[in-house]
């Protein structure tokens, strides 16, 4: 999928690229680069996309994306309209998995190694409770110089492929990204165009004019490049921001959500919530509470 290439900024030359992010929002366009990547968030929230899968993301996470994964952090709305310049704070580690793969790895003793990486090429969200750990080593990576940075980075690597278990799992079970250039420009187009105007009434005829084709071949090109039609993808946007809203306690009641995301009755909602969470409404905020 060539969507939006992105030009991993690497300040030397090395198998490791390590960036430091501190702006006002995260990087704006659905994009995708040679290197797989490993990002913490430390600081900042929004929706984050990967392929055609689609989640809240918060501080303290971390997410493995795979060489040539299609992807972008999309930052909450405020974050535009208050752009401080520490906004957001991330560390990304980009890193030449191939070149790793065909090289360094076929080391008998770093065989674990490698079967993860081959295993991780649609992408993984690590578990929360192994997240403190991890964020200590990625911030011993970024601190570190050569070949220290590249023995901190394998040592992270060690403890994904050895000690994490239970990875999430970002696909829907597609991993095929065969979008021409002007096709992944156009994607990018709708799924900006939906995580900015989620809560308003988006007809067919509105969104198939963001794409530049008729609404008949809008359902039709959505649902090839995706497996999923429009208002599914839609409404997964939705409920990502309902569970955002009742992890930070910003709602009055279940119906002040439902309106506030989009949605016309709570009965709708009640039932879209329990087809992508799984839950209803009131046990999600339940559950939430006792965690």
């Amino acid at each position: 999928m060539k969507v939006l290439q992105f030009t991993v900024p690497i300040v030397q030359k090395g198998s490791l690229a390590v960036q430091e992010d501190i702006l006002p929002y995260f990087y704006n366009y659905y994009h995708r680069h040679a290197e797989a990547q490993i990002t913490l968030i430390i600081k900042g929230e929004g929706t984050f996309i990967a392929g055609n899968y689609t989640q809240p993301f918060k501080p303290g996470e971390v997410y493995l994306l795979g060489a040539n994964q299609p992807h972008i952090f999309k930052a909450d709305a405020h974050y535009f309209e208050n752009q401080q310049e520490n906004n957001i704070h991330a560390i990304h580690v980009y890193f030449d998995q191939d070149s790793l793969l065909k090289g360094i790895l076929n080391l008998q003793e770093l065989d674990g190694i490698r079967k993860f990486l081959l295993n991780a090429g649609n992408g993984y969200q690590l578990p929360e409770q192994y997240c403190g750990m991890a964020s200590l080593m990625i911030k011993r990576i970024n601190t570190t110089d050569r070949a220290e940075r590249l023995f901190e980075f394998f040592r992270l690597l060690q403890f994904f492929a050895n000690e994490v278990k239970d990875w999430k799992s970002l696909s829907n079970g597609f991993s095929k990204y065969s979008f021409t250039d002007s096709e992944g420009l156009r994607m990018n187009d709708i799924y900006q165009y939906t995580v900015e105007h989620y809560a308003e009434n988006i007809s067919l005829k509105k969104v198939s004019e963001v794409a530049h084709i008729t609404p008949h071949a809008f359902c039709k090109y959505f649902k090839k490049h995706t497996r999923k039609t429009y208002m599914s993808f839609l409404n997964e946007i939705r409920i990502n921001e309902a569970c955002k809203r009742i992890i930070n306690g910003d709602f009055d009641s279940i119906s002040s959500i439902a309106y506030s995301i989009g949605f016309n009755n709570t009965i709708t909602f009640n039932r879209v919530f329990k087809k992508v969470t799984g839950m209803t409404p009131s046990s999600y905020i339940s559950g939430y509470k006792r965690k």
